[in-house]
């Protein structure tokens, strides 16, 4: 909340509690300066609602840490709700490989859910539904040894992992789970890029972000088969 807004936060209370309002002036400043540093981070219309169901149920005087305290509630309810998974999708544009792209991607969403703009992710809207079992037998073939809410922190270091347990939820191909025949990246390997040098000979030195287009079309027709 801005400290333009305490005063008009201030004057809307006292039209149900006049004793929160300072009448002299160094007091009202001194209390408006107050009122601020301890609202910084509350948004202006949350205040006020606080505001009306703490007179709804009490007849004392509201302090700023009692409006404060209900934010900090909702911010760990949101927070507690959502379970954490980073929605590539949402970005397009962000590379894969892009670990200080995704961290910041990943803090924009976190703050999202805290100040109430995007709703939490909720696990069970993830794992219900027939699929479900299919999709944790899927990641199974990742291999794991540290809780899938644990695994998913690391992804911000393991991008490629990341990927492949993105496409896996999704319910499509994990490409490295097929080796590439135009890169000859073996399974579980990222690809290659492969450049031909003026005397024919093949060089794959970079590691792509993403699988060539026929190592997902031969993954696909693999998991097709099973």
């Amino acid at each position: 909340m801005d400290a333009e807004e305490i005063p008009q936060l201030i004057a809307q209370i006292a039209l149900a509690d006049s004793r929160v309002r300072r009448e002299d002036k160094i007091e009202r400043r001194a209390q408006i300066i107050m009122w601020a540093g301890i609202l910084t981070d509350v948004p202006y219309d949350f205040a006020l609602q606080a505001v009306k169901e703490h007179y709804a149920n009490s007849q004392w005087p509201i302090a700023p840490g009692d409006i404060a305290s209900r934010w900090q509630g909702t911010v760990r309810d949101r927070l507690n709700r959502d379970n954490g998974t980073f929605e590539p999708n949402d970005y397009p544009d962000l590379d894969p490989d892009d670990v200080i792209g995704y961290l910041q991607a990943l803090r924009g969403q976190r703050h999202a859910v805290a100040q109430g703009y995007r709703p939490p992710n909720d696990v069970k809207a993830i794992t219900a539904g027939a699929a479900a079992d299919e999709v944790t037998a899927r990641l199974k073939t990742l291999g794991s040894y540290v809780p899938r809410q644990v695994d998913e922190v690391l992804d911000a270091h393991r991008p490629i992992k990341a990927a492949r347990r993105a496409a896996l939820i999704a319910g499509e191909p994990d490409a490295l789970s097929v080796p590439c025949d135009w890169c000859q990246a073996d399974v579980g390997e990222a690809c290659r890029s492969r450049r031909v040098d003026p005397n024919g000979g093949a060089t794959s030195n970079r590691r792509r972000s993403t699988p060539h287009p026929s190592r997902v079309d031969d993954a696909r027709e693999a998991q097709e088969q099973q």
